[in-house]
């Protein structure tokens, strides 16, 4: 049966807290109209958490800056949107002035933004802030700041340090909770979250999620939580809506959506999620791009992807139909074909099941690190002259081998020395001692000229390439997509002729998916899209035939929808080129998904140290380390009914690299700490599990036997608070 776009639901109306109607955001450009948001309605409902899921560019973030009526000229809001404020009264936001918007965005609905460090003003304290924000809409500034320190130590932060510190002062985690505590000092109705976790570590997302429904039932709020993220959204919201091409096309219970989704492109978005449960062969990229919004195909805007549309697809676009759920509605001709013509991956678990691949790596090292260690001096006096420096140990006492055809990722929260480490691995990064040896020659003493051998640093570094964490900031965008690729190879080929060396850059531009390769070498990078840029940036890093390369978070900044693809396309050139990778990530399903599928291996960091080390998929379900349970914890899953199990942690923040804790670097938030690890720093030693290159080692006393004098000192809680360490 199909509904109209106004019944997206059906709760009562004196449930509906925001309506929307017929909501468009447009831009005139000279090209014609950009529809970035088309016609859509959304009843929200008091009290309830409202997930908006879809690809970058989908109209997530207008459809959130609408809702507030926030839209950036010359960027022009149509439509109705209706607030029903608790005392009965109904506000129509599209039509308050100035002054009533100022009082509205902040006492009935609040946002928080992406980018937590560019919402703070970096000349002022974070209390300036708070003050700020109370002296601006006429609050009592005592009151509100006794609210602030309530808010702040509610969100896991200590207000005194919190308040008197500058933004630059605290962490991408620390920042984003003030952040949240600021948004709920004027004690809102609605909050409305626009991929608040999305520059996190997946530990500090978790931590944030778990704060947010502590909130939101403390406070009664209505929260609507943006993400391009689907298993966050499994975690923490009661109802779903996917947009996609500017439209909603799929909204229902959680539950539902996550169980018995009826919309193609809702199935095709949840396939292509990498997890730590589906099996690694079912995880499948989405065909395709989205649709320019100045050119949305005509009839249901997803049929050119779409393996079930049919010539009706093409000319007539769907209404909307209600499924055998009362709350669940889809925008498909096809629902009911495509919840059994398109399987789900995640109803097929690995639980149980090691599922290691063999993989094709030699027992030749390429790289080999000898108690490396990488420190730093953090000098924070007054222009050199004032002051001791302190030392940040970044990396500490590294040994390891990567072999040819090897992947190893490298996981652990963001300060861990993951990308120092990596960039120490491929020269980018002179060590403090110890040695990185690419097929046995010292690399710093070649550079150095201390070595005897025959090959030159220029041939080691042409054979260690990097793609960084965000292509934008590593092409220039002065000059087009040719000329960036051109320039390595004049440098390095320079007898190699035009015609060769352009047959060479389109081959290869051809073969990562940018077609025509012709009319993309022609294009600037701000005419790409994030996961094209990161197509050249491979494409750049290829070109010299590299034997490693080191992917610095290469798709962390990509949608969920186009990490597999990333993934798929980077190993195939793998097999193409004989190319080794370090991969860096805070993710573990992406370390598993990529490292997993090839027998590679993934590497745990935690300050500096790696605490554990072995196959993927034997790291994954069974892992050794506590701090390697606690990441594994921290990555959501496609599951409504995940395990509400508490965080396995005494402390959210990671400590000081300046000054690590003493023994075991993890003691002071891990859950099973004896005072033998405080005293005494455990071994990376191999368990009983594998051998030689497939090793599973772990540097962790719980793996000793029962004699071992952990066993027998004694746990290291507080008297006062038994979850803190002493």
């Amino acid at each position: 049966m199909a509904v109209t776009e106004s019944s997206y639901s059906t709760g009562s109306s004196e449930d509906v807290i925001i309506e929307t109607h017929d909501v468009s955001v447009y831009f005139e450009m000279d090209r014609g109209t950009s529809k970035v948001l088309d016609d859509v309605s959304l009843d929200i409902y008091r009290e309830e958490i409202l997930g908006i899921v879809g690809e970058s560019g989908s109209g997530k973030s207008m459809f959130a800056s609408a809702l507030l009526d926030a839209v950036v000229a010359p960027g022009k809001t149509s439509g109705d949107i209706l607030y029903h404020d608790a005392d009965g009264s109904t506000i129509d936001v599209l039509s308050l002035n100035q002054e009533e918007l100022r009082a509205f965005r902040w006492e009935k609905v609040s946002m928080v933004f992406q980018g937590a460090m560019d919402s703070f003003n970096p000349t002022l304290r974070i209390k300036g802030h708070f003050i700020e924000t109370l002296k601006a809409h006429d609050f009592d500034v005592d009151e509100g700041l006794e609210r602030a320190t309530d808010l702040l130590a509610q969100v896991y932060l200590d207000p005194d340090r919190v308040l008197s510190s500058y933004p630059h002062e605290l962490s991408g985690g620390m920042k984003q909770r003030v952040l949240i505590a600021l948004s709920l000092l004027l004690d809102p109705d609605v909050l409305v979250m626009d991929e608040p976790t999305a520059a996190l570590d997946l530990l500090m997302q978790r931590s944030i999620l778990r704060l947010l429904e502590n909130l939101q039932q403390r406070y009664d709020l209505t929260v609507l939580f943006i993400t391009h993220d689907l298993p966050l959204v499994a975690e923490l919201s009661d109802r779903v809506a996917v947009l996609y091409a500017f439209q909603f096309v799929e909204v229902g219970p959680v539950s539902e959506l996550l169980e018995r989704s009826s919309h193609p492109y809702t199935r095709a978005l949840l396939n292509a999620v990498p997890t730590l449960q589906t099996p690694l062969s079912d995880m499948e990229p989405i065909e395709g791009s989205s649709p320019d919004p100045i050119n949305v195909p005509t009839g249901c805007s997803y049929h050119p992807r779409c393996p079930l549309a049919d010539e009706r697809c093409i000319g007539e676009e769907p209404p909307f139909y209600a499924t055998e759920h009362d709350d669940h509605q889809t925008k498909c001709f096809h629902w009911e074909d495509a919840i059994s013509e398109i399987p789900l991956a995640h109803h097929k678990s690995t639980t149980g099941s090691s599922q290691i691949v063999e993989g094709k790596q030699s027992e030749e090292p390429v790289l080999t690190l000898d108690n490396l260690c990488v420190h730093f001096e953090n000098n924070n006096s007054f222009l050199g002259l004032f002051g001791e420096s302190q030392t940040v140990f970044a990396v500490d006492e590294i040994d390891l081998d990567l072999y040819e055809n090897d992947i190893l990722a490298i996981v652990g929260e963001s300060g861990c020395g993951k990308t120092t480490l990596g960039k120490a691995s491929i020269a980018l990064q002179r060590p403090t001692s110890g040695e990185v040896q690419y097929r046995g020659d010292d690399i710093w003493a070649v550079k150095d000229g201390r070595s005897e051998s025959d090959r030159s640093y220029s041939a080691i570094r042409r054979a260690l390439q990097i793609i960084h964490q965000d292509p934008g900031s590593s092409l220039n965008p002065n000059q087009k997509i040719l000329r960036t690729l051109e320039s390595p190879i004049k440098h390095w080929k320079s007898d190699m002729s035009q015609t060769d060396r352009r047959s060479q850059i389109y081959g290869l531009l051809e073969y990562v998916g940018l077609t025509p390769a012709e009319e993309y070498a022609q294009r600037y990078p701000h005419q790409l899209s994030g996961g094209e840029k990161q197509r050249v940036a491979l494409t750049r890093a290829l070109l010299m035939n590299p034997e490693v390369i080191l992917a610095d978070e290469a798709v962390s900044a990509l949608d969920v929808s186009l990490r597999v693809e990333m993934m798929d396309m980077m190993i195939s050139l793998q097999n193409m080129f004989d190319t080794s990778y370090i991969f860096i990530s805070h993710d573990l399903a992406n370390a598993r998904y990529f490292a997993g599928s090839v027998g590679g291996r993934i590497a745990v960091m935690y300050l500096g140290e790696i605490v554990e080390i072995g196959p993927a998929e034997e790291v994954i379900q069974n892992p050794k380390h506590p701090y390697t349970k606690v990441l594994k914890w921290s990555t959501a899953e496609l599951d409504s009914d995940a395990s509400q199990e508490e965080l396995p942690l005494r402390n959210i923040d990671i400590p000081d690299p300046v000054n690590p804790p003493s023994g075991c670097r993890f003691h002071t938030r891990c859950p099973e700490a004896r005072t033998e690890c405080r005293v005494n720093s455990p071994k990376l030693e191999a368990t009983d599990d594998g051998d030689g290159i497939e090793a599973h080692q772990v540097a962790c006393f719980l793996d000793k036997p029962r004699d071992h004098p952990y066993w027998s000192s004694d746990q290291l809680v507080s008297e006062d608070n038994p979850t803190l360490v002493e």
